[in-house]
């Protein structure tokens, strides 16, 4: 007789909250109820579009028949164009992998590190996936804690006191997601003390780099220090308008001697997965050396919609929200005894407005929160936030 298939222990642990609470969605649909998404951050889906010369780039390698396997490592022109963009940003590239989106580079960074047991600093709140990949690998994706209180700044203290002899690697999101935080000059040469202190690398997600709305300069850890073994992740996701080509990179820093063996290991990786899309990689020079006048649009876009965004949350009672200064996300505090998955599966039943529940993106903070993707328009925006002002009238 046959017995059904048992899926594997390392999947048990591994969650998507960003997807996973359009379940609650789709009932709210089948009832005949309308949605407004506030929960994914592709900005495509929001009426923003991928700059045409990257298109154009896709297309002619197409014709040039560039649609055979490319080298495991990327396309020598790409791979040079982001070698020229890391400097340009005061990193000194080691080693350069193209990959399909940032995604792939974070798995292969952290199963080239990480062993059974071991367990990675990820800060909380932080985007899901690191979470979600350490539990695939049997290691431990041990939280840090973000101060809300200092503009969701990490606290380093905290940070310190999550260390121990399992420990590998520190993880960034700088821009963060969700909270839209973009770390300090001072935090990141804190941190940097920590990793040489227990001797652990950093890795840095710098996708949201190029989306600033404050005018502040974004500073790459990596350029701060040339001898200490980092990986920065980017890609054509988000600032590049672009996610739907599934096209990012890693750039492997430190003194080669620290990071070749590290570094082999995730060639390794990439070898084994052949490569990333052959003819979306020629959009990679295209993207970083060409046009970038469709940046200043974005962010102008972006800070309209974040300073309403922002204006009309903190004049709901029991809503208290951060200024961002990055990316496309807002995460208000809920100032209320609620579990934040409660409130956010009950704000989907009633209104149709569809954010995604704080403690998704991790366990701490203990207060309850949710995020926000401010990427819809203003007219949009301002009919999901009078429909949640009308649900704490309501409810609370």
């Amino acid at each position: 007789m046959l017995k059904k298939i048992e899926p594997s222990h390392r999947t048990e642990h591994i969650e998507y909250a960003i997807r996973d609470i359009l379940q609650e969605a789709n009932r709210r649909k089948e009832q005949g109820g309308d949605l407004i998404f506030l929960n994914i951050g592709d900005p495509v889906l929001y009426g923003f579009h991928t700059p045409r010369h990257l298109l154009d780039a896709t297309y002619e390698a197409m014709l040039q028949n560039h649609t055979c396997y490319s080298a495991s490592e990327g396309v020598p022109e790409a791979i040079e164009a982001i070698k020229q963009e890391a400097q340009r940003k005061g990193i000194k590239p080691h080693e350069v992998l193209i990959t399909t989106g940032a995604s792939e580079a974070i798995d292969f960074a952290l199963s080239a590190l990480v062993n059974k047991g071991e367990n990675v600093l990820v800060p909380s709140p932080g985007y899901p996936l690191y979470n979600a990949l350490l539990s695939r690998l049997i290691g431990e994706a041990r939280p840090y804690l973000l101060n809300e209180e200092k503009e969701w700044q990490p606290d380093i203290d905290h940070m310190e006191s999550q260390i121990d002899d399992k420990t590998r690697a520190i993880v960034l999101i700088n821009p963060n997601n969700p909270t839209g935080a973009v770390y300090s000059k001072e935090t990141l040469l804190q941190v940097i003390e920590l990793a040489k202190k227990y001797n652990l690398l950093i890795m840095s997600d710098e996708i949201y780099d190029k989306l600033i709305l404050n005018g502040k300069e974004h500073v790459s850890i990596a350029s701060l220090d040339h001898d200490l073994p980092m990986v920065t992740f980017n890609g054509l996701s988000k600032s590049y308008l672009a996610p739907g080509f599934r096209i990012g990179w890693s750039i492997v820093s430190g003194a080669p001697e620290l990071v070749e063996d590290y570094t082999e290991a995730m060639r390794k990786l990439a070898r084994a997965r052949l490569c990333a899309s052959h003819p979306k990689q020629f959009a990679i020079p295209v993207a970083l050396n060409g046009n970038q006048s469709h940046l200043k649009d974005t962010r102008q876009k972006l800070r309209s919609r974040r300073d309403l965004t922002v204006e009309r949350l903190n004049n709901i009672p029991g809503i208290f929200c951060q200024e961002p200064e990055g990316a496309f996300y807002a995460f208000p505090r809920i100032n209320l005894d609620v579990k934040d998955q409660d409130f956010v599966k009950k704000l989907i039943r009633e209104t149709g407005v569809v954010v995604v529940h704080g403690s998704g993106f991790g366990s701490l903070p203990k207060t309850p929160h949710f995020r926000i993707v401010f990427l819809p328009d203003e007219q949009v925006l301002n009919e999901a936030y009078d429909r949640l002002e009308q649900f704490m009238k309501k409810n609370y």
